[in-house]
């Protein structure tokens, strides 16, 4: 039986001003393991707005133009 995924590193708070970029960063324990964003109940999709990144374990949430709402 597999063993489930989970995260060696949570994702911490980060602080951008309005406009500007951030990036959310996890690490899973298996590498490839499938991943979804969400906020609140959305997912969110790649987008000009949202760039998702997954290299092995570690998995990345570009936030591009960041607003008031996106918090």
């Amino acid at each position: 039986q597999a063993l489930p995924v989970l995260f060696k590193h949570w994702l911490k708070n980060e602080e951008v001003e309005e406009g500007g970029t951030t990036v959310l960063r996890c690490e899973l324990t298996k590498p490839n393991a499938p991943v979804e964003w969400r906020k609140g109940d959305t997912v969110l999709q790649p987008s000009d707005k949202y760039e998702i990144r997954q290299e092995g374990t570690r998995v990345e949430l570009f936030i591009y133009d960041a607003e008031a709402q996106d918090a």
